[in-house]
């Protein structure tokens, strides 16, 4: 099943301040980027205890659930309180990257998309992501949750496509390219 990462960054690499704003994702606008066809391609969106808990601080200013009726699979260890969502498509596991895999496959996924910095870094390091796209922003901000941590090794991404929009952004989507002695 494959395992996808849309994101949004700064050109310096960061996707959100120390403090966990993303404030500064809006200087590309509201540029459409494709967002939108590749949230109608995924069954279930996979994000870690810290975004799970800056999305319910969004939800409270915004009063909205921003993932609809989509499944949404929030992991954490320890337990997390959804009471407040109540018409949200929403559960709790946790585990390694490829029992999550697993068992969402077995219950019926097809395509995930795995968002927040963490969780991103614990799957690529667990072989578990397929597709990467970035998008940058055109800012610097100089410290704060970067997209990739330290790996163990390189990791061969191969290009599929790079765009860009007047108002600065650059989005580039890779294919990560497997070792052939991977067998997932």
């Amino acid at each position: 099943m494959p395992c996808s990462v849309f994101v949004g960054i700064s050109v310096d690499g960061f996707l959100a301040r120390p403090d966990g704003s993303v404030d500064f994702l809006d200087v590309g606008g509201n540029t459409p980027h494709g967002f939108e066809e590749f949230y109608a391609s995924i069954d279930a969106i996979v994000i870690g205890r810290k975004t799970f808990e800056w999305v319910l601080s969004y939800c409270q200013s915004h009063e909205a659930w921003p993932y609809g009726k989509k499944r949404v699979v929030a992991l954490s260890s320890r337990p997390l309180d959804f009471s407040s969502l109540a018409k949200a498509s929403i559960e709790q596991m946790s585990g390694e990257p490829a029992d999550i895999v697993a068992r969402l496959s077995a219950s019926g996924a097809q395509h995930l998309y795995i968002d927040g910095g963490l969780t991103i870094q614990r799957f690529l390091l667990a072989g578990q992501l397929d597709r990467l796209i970035v998008t940058c922003v055109p800012v610097l901000i100089g410290q704060g949750v970067p997209l990739f941590g330290a790996l163990p090794a390189d990791v061969s991404l191969r290009h599929v496509a790079t765009r860009t929009w007047d108002t600065g952004l650059v989005q580039t989507e890779y294919h990560i390219v497997k070792p052939s002695s991977c067998v997932r």
